[in-house]
C-alpha cells in the first residue's frame, strides 16, 4: 500500500482513480498530474516504483494545495469574509446558502431537516392550555 502525503492509497487500484481519493483532486487533474510526471493513467498503485511515488510527491508538494492546505485555505478565506462583515460571510456564518439560491422552498442541504412553525395539532394545543393554569397556580 502506497502512501502519499499521509493518504493510503490502496494497491489494488489504479493509479488515476486512486489519486482522486486526495481532497482537491478529481478526474481532470490526476490526468494532468500523471501525464506531467509520465506515469501511465492504467498502472495500478502496487506497480508503482518508488521513483514514481517520489516525482508524484514532489508534483503535488510543489503545484497544488491538497489536502489540509486547502481546507485550511478554504476556511481562511470564510473567516476573512464573515469578518470583513460581507453578506457572503453572513449567510456562511448562518449556514445558509451564499451564492443567491432560494431558501423558501429548497435549500434543505444547508437548513437541515424541516421543522414545522406555527401548526399545532388540536391535542398539542389542548395539552399546553392545561399545563398554563397549573403553572400559575405553582407561582
Amino acid at each position: 500500500m502506497a502512501r502519499i502525503l499521509g493518504i493510503n492509497l490502496p494497491d489494488n487500484k489504479r493509479i488515476d482513480y486512486a489519486l482522486t481519493l486526495f481532497y482537491g483532486i478529481g478526474w481532470s487533474l490526476s490526468k494532468k498530474i500523471l501525464d506531467q510526471t509520465g506515469i501511465e493513467k492504467s498502472t495500478r498503485v502496487s506497480g508503482l516504483k518508488d521513483e514514481d511515488v517520489k516525482k508524484i510527491i514532489a508534483l503535488l508538494e510543489k503545484t497544488y494545495k491538497v489536502e489540509g492546505d486547502l481546507r485550511e485555505e478554504i476556511s481562511d478565506n470564510m473567516k476573512r469574509l464573515r469578518e470583513i462583515g460581507s453578506y457572503r460571510g453572513s449567510r456562511h456564518a448562518k449556514g445558509l446558502p451564499a451564492r443567491g439560491q432560494r431558501t423558501r422552498s429548497n435549500a434543505r442541504t444547508k437548513r437541515g431537516k424541516r421543522r414545522t412553525v406555527g401548526a399545532l395539532k388540536k391535542e398539542v394545543w389542548a395539552k399546553m392550555e392545561q399545563s398554563k393554569p397549573a403553572e400559575a397556580a405553582k407561582k
